[in-house]
């Protein structure tokens, strides 16, 4: 009888463990101010979207990838794209009016912080990257390679309510403010 007692408690006890583990750990904590992020956006986001020359064309929004994706992806293709846009599109924008581009930089200190959360959380082997969280970020880098690279940087940072909406949705965010 106690055999049994302590078989079904180490069963209630692995299962768990299991289920702790493909829910929470899945996702990590960004500890960053979301709200200040989003209102640094939407002070430059009229004066972006009117440089877009390509109304009809989207880098991150097209292929709905962002809703698509599977909850043990999530960190991956945060990570991946937050990369993209320090390594790429703010590097590539070339801003010429001092505001917004002080808005951009915040946002893109905002982005750094961010990463070096989700590579604590990837070197706690909480972040794991499958093929198909490398298939979505290759298909916005594709995207984002078509157009001309000013063109595409303007496009990108106009689309990125998209991304901080989908971090809103996905990522149990506390803020550090």
């Amino acid at each position: 009888m106690k055999f049994q007692c302590v078989s079904l408690w180490l069963l209630g006890i692995m299962l768990i463990l299991c289920f702790v583990d493909s829910h929470s750990l899945r996702k990590c904590l960004i500890s960053t101010d979301m709200h200040h992020i989003e209102e640094s956006f939407q002070e430059i986001k009229r004066a972006i979207q009117a440089k877009d020359t390509f109304p009809n064309v989207t880098i991150l929004s097209t292929l709905e990838t962002l809703q698509s994706i599977k909850p043990l992806d999530v960190c991956c293709v945060t990570k991946n794209l937050l990369a993209f846009y320090v390594d790429r599109v703010f590097k590539d924008h070339q801003e010429p009016h001092p505001q917004i581009l002080r808005k951009i930089s915040s946002i893109a200190n905002s982005f750094l912080y961010m990463q070096k959360t989700l590579r604590q959380c990837q070197e706690q082997r909480q972040c794991h990257c499958r093929q198909e969280a490398t298939n979505v970020t290759r298909v916005i880098h594709d995207n984002y390679d078509q157009l001309e690279v000013r063109s595409a940087a303007i496009k990108s940072l106009g689309e990125l309510d998209v991304f901080l909406a989908w971090i809103d949705k996905n990522h149990e965010v506390t803020s550090s403010a």
